[in-house]
């Protein structure tokens, strides 16, 4: 139902299709976020969240890459002020706020705003390839969308610190 979407595929599964399955759709680009891309999510999941047939939602990507982060072409040559007054990232949290149960399926990348997608949703299920990470550090920033945060809780202060400090990877 809906319109079609360039950036995701979006179906329902399971045996008695109750199961809505949002798969990430940007190969060429390691299903980098880009604000297109988040926008069809958002839609997505208020589809999923207000068809009362659904009862869970699982987030995935490909086998190479859940999300590696959000999009740089698309935010390199904003300024601060720029992203502040246009709200970027507004909308980015929509994944937080679904009242019913979704599940990241991570397989490969996970990094930066990739990373902070899967640590929206209620459970994470990695893959023997899943790597996850926050290397925003490596391009001069931090986390934007609530990474120091969530990371904090699900691995600890110290492990949280040294990878947004020096931008490393950890496995599942």
């Amino acid at each position: 139902a809906g319109a079609a979407f360039q950036y995701l595929l979006v179906q329902k599964t399971g045996t008695q299709k109750n199961v809505g399955l949002i798969q990430l759709n940007r190969p060429q680009a390691l299903n980098a976020l880009c604000e297109g891309l988040m926008a069809e999510l958002r839609r997505a999941l208020e589809a999923m969240e207000s068809d009362p047939k659904v009862g869970a939602i699982v987030l995935t990507g490909s086998q190479k890459a859940f999300a590696a982060g959000a999009d740089i072409k698309e935010m390199q040559n904003k300024t601060f002020q720029e992203c502040y007054n246009g709200g970027f990232l507004a909308g980015w949290d929509k994944v937080s706020t679904v009242r019913k149960p979704i599940i990241a399926a991570v397989n490969g990348y996970a990094l930066g705003g990739g990373c902070e997608l899967a640590m929206m949703c209620d459970i994470i299920y990695a893959g023997e390839k899943a790597q996850f990470g926050q290397p925003e550090i490596l391009l001069g920033t931090i986390p934007g969308a609530g990474g120091t945060q969530r990371l904090t809780r699900a691995v600890g202060k110290s492990l949280a610190m040294e990878m947004v400090l020096t931008g490393d990877q950890i496995s599942a």
